[in-house]
């Protein structure tokens, strides 16, 4: 048995038991594989509570990902391209995935090809600040491809 305000001893688990109870404290067991089992004397809704607190403490210092998305067409001209180009490298600046996808509007699903070489072009234009992490991939009318900051992110 062993506790904050005990003396470390091997005892019964009657007397232990009454320690505790004497204590207003509860008698939890840490090791039961040990040879004699290991107890400890604690408040145990207080040791639930302070391991809640430090859990939301670590989810709220996680890094949040935020995901833009660009949509280009397959017959995207030069001046749209660029914009979005512009808004693209932004948003991998400022620590955000991006989702760049094709949408294929009707019959413009024939032109596959055209919707891929768009999307590599993005990627090969975004190069020093993001790097591919799909490839483009056809699911359904849309060509999707997502790329991720290479700088490390900003605290926002």
């Amino acid at each position: 048995m062993v506790g904050d305000n005990v003396e470390p001893a091997i005892i019964p688990i009657r007397e232990a038991l009454t320690k505790a109870e004497e204590l207003g404290l509860d008698l939890v067991e840490i090791a039961a594989t040990a040879n004699p089992p290991v107890c400890k004397i604690m408040d145990y809704k207080k040791f639930l509570y302070e391991q809640k607190k430090k859990q939301k403490e670590i989810k709220a210092n996680a890094a949040k990902i935020v995901v833009k998305e660009i949509r280009l067409g397959p017959n995207t001209d030069e001046h749209d391209f660029n914009f979005k180009l512009k808004h693209g490298i932004k948003f991998l600046e400022e620590g955000a995935k991006l989702k760049v996808y094709v949408f294929f509007k009707g019959r413009s699903i024939i032109y596959k090809e055209q919707g891929e070489v768009i999307l590599l072009r993005f990627a090969q234009e975004v190069e020093e600040v993001g790097k591919v992490e799909q490839l483009p991939k056809l699911e359904g009318k849309r060509m999707i491809m997502l790329i991720a900051p290479k700088k490390p992110q900003k605290k926002t």
